[in-house]
Formats: structure tokens, C-alpha cells, sequence
């Protein structure tokens, strides 16, 4: 059973010959094949080798597009600051008060050079291993992509003072969402991640009318297009599960500060549920056996509708002892 029938499986509960293994591959990976990481954010065949290489070597099932959450800014033409061996930055928010906002159009992400270059990813990876692992496309948030162009404190506050304001601006981060989204579901992405990492610091009540409701648009519109979705909200969601398991997403991820018995109790029945090791603490810091202890712990919990990775991307300087360790432990015995 290679990757694709692995995850395929396990979406459709049907048996797998092991867990699959969804860890997210970013920094590490770049430093895996000794490039800079600015290369592998910019390079779109960087990032695919680092990806194909780091599936192939440590048994990770799913190589993926995602880099870092400015693409989408890129594109609708915020300064992002490409730097020499970190994540790309943006230093100053682009929506710098509300008249900005009537300036602010969706673009052609083919058209976009950042978005472009992921697009490329997406077609390589179908090129050179689409038979042999699902190829995950990835987009921000529709919340997160305004927190992006706004500034997060400043998005915070214009919930409260001009909630209309933040509609507007999440409607067009929507348009963009669905445009970048469905380019890469055309590219070859069977599945796409959507990265919405800003609501997890927002309450059950703003994520429920601001949060919510673009989420499920975004997932419906994927869904429309024949590709699975991945909901990747790090940080602690345990007061936003309830709401998470009505957004449609096919697989939902856990950090690790959530209770991973909780969560599987909310999202099981709606959604593959992936988590949720620490991977400071366990992934870089820890040992392989604390690793493998850990790793088993979670399958312990969530048993037949788990997919194990840590809580959000494996850190750059990961001893690899530790990440072999991860698909050591998935080889015992399953539910």
C-alpha cells in the first residue's frame, strides 16, 4: 500500500496496512537537502525535492505546497521581505486604515509570481509523484489572510469598532481563497490545506460570526472542485471544536495544547482528526523513544479515526533520529 491508497484509506475507513503519517514539512525539509530557506519559499522545484526527499527517507505520506503564509499578500501587492534563511516576512500591514480596503482587488494567481511558483509545485509534484503520494495545495485562511493584510492586534480591534469594515475585508480574502484554491485543485491537488491560524486566538462567539461562516464557503468551493480539505488552525482550539466540526473540512488538525481525547469525542464523527504531539518538546527536544511514546499514545486515543503528526510543523533543527521515530512507531500493530 503506497501513500496514496495509505490516506485514501484511511478517509474512507477502510483498512491500512499503517496509520498514515501527515507531518508538515517546511524548514526542516529546506534544511534536510541544505538550502536556504528563502531558496525553498521562492523555488518551487526547492520545495518539492525537500518534500519528495523527506516522504521518501522518514515514511511521511502526504507532500505538501505550503512555505509560509504570504503568498496570497504578495499578490494583492504587500511588501514581503523574501529573507536569506528564515520565513518570509511582511513588516508592515497593507490595509494601514479603512479607506485602503477600497483598493483591494483578488488577482489571477497565475498571474501572481508567488502564488504562481506554488502552482508550479503542485504540477511538479503530479509530474513526479502523484502516483506515489497525494499532493496537498495549501491556502490562508480567509481570517488569517486578513490578519496578514491588516496586522493581527489591529484586525482584533476592528471586530469591535467596525465589524462591517472586516466583513468586507473577509469577503475579498474569501474571492482570493477560492481563485488560489481552485487553481491548485486544477494543477493536481487532491487535497488542500487551509491555514487559519488567527482564529485560534479569538473567542467561540467572534469565530462563530466572523470565522465560520468564510470557512465553510472556502471548503464548499473546494469540494465543488473534487479536492479534500485539510483545516490547519494551530495554537489552542479546545473552545472552538464544536464549531470546527460544522466547517466540512475532511481532516481537521489538533495542536498539541488541546486535549486529543476531547477532540476526537467532538470531531470523529464529522472529520479524520491529525495531531497532536508536541513538536518542540517531543519532536525537536525530545528523544526517539519519547517519540515513539508519545506517537503511541495518540493512536491509543484516537484509534481508528486518527492520523498522526505533531501539533504543527516539524522544527527546523529536528534531530532526524526523532522523525524516523514517528513512522518506527506507527509500524505496530493498529486499530
Amino acid at each position: 500500500m503506497n501513500s496514496v491508497e495509505r490516506v485514501s484509506n484511511r478517509l474512507a475507513g477502510l483498512p491500512v496496512d499503517r496509520i498514515p503519517n501527515l507531518n508538515i514539512l517546511m524548514q526542516f525539509a529546506a534544511r534536510y537537502i541544505g538550502i536556504p530557506y528563502g531558496k525553498y519559499c521562492t523555488d518551487y522545484r526547492c520545495l518539492v525535492e525537500g518534500n519528495i526527499r523527506c516522504c521518501r527517507d522518514f515514511g511521511i505520506d502526504m507532500v505538501s505546497a505550503i512555505s509560509d503564509p504570504f503568498r496570497e499578500t504578495s499578490g494583492f501587492g504587500g511588501k514581503v521581505v523574501i529573507n536569506l534563511d528564515d520565513v518570509p516576512s511582511c513588516p508592515e500591514p497593507l490595509i494601514k486604515d479603512y479607506a485602503d480596503l477600497g483598493r483591494l482587488r483578488p488577482v489571477n494567481p497565475c498571474a501572481s509570481e508567488r502564488m504562481a511558483d506554488r502552482i508550479k509545485a503542485i504540477s511538479l509534484y503530479q509530474e513526479t509523484c502523484g502516483a506515489e503520494f497525494p499532493v496537498l495545495g495549501w491556502v490562508e485562511g480567509p481570517f488569517a489572510e486578513a490578519a496578514d493584510l491588516r496586522g493581527v492586534g489591529n484586525l482584533m480591534f476592528d471586530i469591535y469598532d467596525e465589524p462591517e469594515f472586516v466583513r468586507e475585508l473577509l469577503a475579498v480574502c474569501l474571492e482570493q481563497g477560492v481563485l488560489f484554491a481552485k487553481e491548485q485543485a486544477a494543477a493536481g491537488a487532491a487535497y488542500i490545506g487551509i491555514g487559519d491560524a488567527a482564529a485560534s486566538l479569538v473567542s467561540p462567539q467572534i469565530y462563530e460570526e466572523f470565522v465560520l461562516p468564510m470557512e465553510k464557503i472556502l471548503i464548499n468551493e473546494i469540494h465543488a472542485k473534487g479536492a479534500k480539505v485539510k483545516l490547519h488552525i494551530c495554537g489552542n482550539t479546545s473552545a472552538l471544536l464544536e464549531s470546527m466540526a460544522t466547517t466540512g473540512a475532511d481532516i481537521i488538525d489538533i495542536d498539541y495544547p488541546v486535549d486529543l481525547q476531547a477532540a476526537m469525542d467532538t470531531l470523529s464523527e464529522r472529520a479524520l482528526v491529525c495531531g497532536n504531539f508536541d513538536p518542540v518538546r517531543i519532536l525537536l527536544r525530545g528523544t526517539p523513544e519519547t517519540v515513539r511514546e508519545s506517537v503511541k499514545k495518540c493512536v491509543g486515543i484516537g484509534k481508528n479515526r486518527l492520523i498522526v503528526s505533531a501539533g504543527c510543523e516539524v522544527p527546523k533543527f529536528t534531530p532526524a533520529e526523532n522523525l524516523k521515530a514517528v513512522a518506527e512507531a506507527l509500524l505496530y500493530p493498529i486499530a
